[in-house]
């Protein structure tokens, strides 16, 4: 692209679409940037509510710190000493016989030996995990679901009692439906190699532990304010021009660049741009992409997503014998998905109230959020009070968020939609996107996949 000045319009105000302003800013400072968000906040699935006299994050709350993007960006912003890291990390897992510890060494719940299994499996449990070194070496062909193949090499309880509640945390999906490949990318890279799920899991967790410079470092953080203070310092730091309540309807090529019909119904505009970045959910992005790349629609459209809901909750100051939280899978026929008792994990939120959060809902289960927010706010409650023994389970705070359509689900065969995607809108010069719908939902993946966009634009 020219050194003259330009008009970047980035499509979604999420955290994607908001680096990828930030981003385009810091490499070419005089251009105009503007940023379309259709609903009426920024910020996306980062968000932060008041509990207790406390911000408190009801979107993700916790950052991968042994990758680069999020602490980078957060370097680059000037919030280093923000940082945060946990006073603990130790969950546990829930069952219908009992709690146990959450096994040390585990790839999204995956062991690399038998070892350290004893309570969360039965004894045949742990038996079948042990035994499968033995059985014929694996020759992976395409990619399979996490479930079906986990099922077949484990055993069901693998799946049923480590794997399903820590994916249904992450991405509020079901085992039996998502990608090996796309959800675990290592696991799934080391599995020729190794020729069993144990070899390939204890590969995956020792290149994670060698690619760590400090072994001190945590493995994860937050900001002192809250992840969702990040949005407004990003929005700073742009100098951008957010519009609000700002749907992007139809997106066209000129001979200059880009046309975009935008606006409500019944004050629709034409915006003219020299680049465009779509950060917009699947659905929406390939709603918008149909002129432009007309490739990129069905693969995007093959992107379904699920609904969920953060209930935050405030409690008065009593122990709790829970770590940093309790993961809940399905088996226990609960209806939250875990638990994260907020004030032990982050020491800035330890204080006079017991500060805990619970997520509800999953794919294709999604009934459980139907309910008003009172009737939702009292059984989460119910709930989380049997499950941490409260002696005074009567919140002194609620907040109820709901997430609907927030999550996407990287279903068999995703990697393979996301490469028809980009191959499509790489045929479009000045077009990029972006976003959680592609590859990773957590904020540095997000924040990855914007600069990467970036960074194609300007090449």
């Amino acid at each position: 692209m020219s050194g003259r000045p330009r008009r970047l319009v980035v499509v979604g105000a999420g955290i994607a679409g908001l680096t990828a302003a930030f981003e385009w800013r810091r490499r070419r400072p005089d251009d105009e940037i503007v940023v379309l968000e259709a609903g009426g906040r920024i910020g996306g699935k980062l968000d932060r509510v008041e509990l207790g006299g406390r911000w408190y994050d009801t979107g993700p709350e916790a950052m991968l710190a042994r990758v680069p993007e999020a602490v980078r960006l957060v370097e680059r912003l000037g919030l280093a000493h923000e940082l945060v890291r946990p006073a603990t990390t130790q969950a546990s897992v829930v069952l219908p016989d009992g709690r146990f510890p959450l096994p040390a060494g585990t790839v999204l719940g995956v062991p690399a030996s038998a070892e350290g299994l004893d309570g969360v499996l039965s004894p045949a449990g742990v038996a079948r995990v042990a035994a499968e070194v033995s059985l014929p070496p694996l020759r992976p062909d395409g990619d399979v679901a996490v479930g079906a193949l986990l099922r077949e090499r484990l055993g069901d309880e693998v799946v049923d009692r480590l794997v399903e509640p820590l994916l249904g945390g992450v991405y509020a999906g079901r085992a039996d439906e998502l990608s090996l490949a796309a959800t675990m990318p290592q696991l799934a890279a080391h599995l020729p190699a190794a020729g069993s799920v144990l070899g390939a899991a204890a590969a995956s967790r020792d290149a994670g532990a060698r690619s760590r410079f400090d072994a001190d470092a945590p493995v994860f953080v937050t900001l002192r304010d809250g992840i969702g203070s990040l949005p407004a310092a990003l929005v700073a730091a742009a100098r951008a021009a957010i519009r609000l309540h700002t749907p992007a309807h139809r997106l066209t090529r000129t001979a200059s660049g880009f046309e975009l019909s935008v606006g409500p119904a019944a004050v629709r505009e034409t915006l003219t741009a020299d680049a465009v970045i779509v950060t917009a959910p699947a659905p929406k992005a390939a709603r918008l992409l149909g002129v432009v790349a007309p490739g990129a629609v069905a693969p995007l459209e093959g992107i379904p997503y699920a609904s969920m809901a953060v209930v935050a909750m405030a409690f008065p100051a009593q122990e709790v014998a829970a770590g940093s939280g309790l993961l809940v899978p399905p088996v226990t026929g609960r209806l939250v998905k875990g638990v994260t008792v907020s004030s032990a994990k982050w020491p800035h939120l330890a204080g006079e109230l017991l500060l805990v959060r619970s997520s509800v809902g999953r794919y294709r289960a999604e009934a459980e959020l139907q309910r008003d927010d009172d009737d939702l706010a009292a059984a989460v409650v119910a709930d989380v009070a049997d499950l941490l023994q409260l002696s005074r389970p009567e919140p002194v705070d609620t907040r109820v968020v709901r997430w609907g359509g927030g999550l996407p689900q990287y279903l068999v065969g995703h990697r393979g939609r996301v490469a028809a995607v980009r191959a499509a809108v790489a045929e479009v010069p000045g077009l990029a996107v972006a976003g959680a719908a592609y590859e990773g939902v957590g904020v540095p993946a997000c924040i990855r996949d914007a600069e990467r966009a970036v960074e194609q634009l300007l090449s």
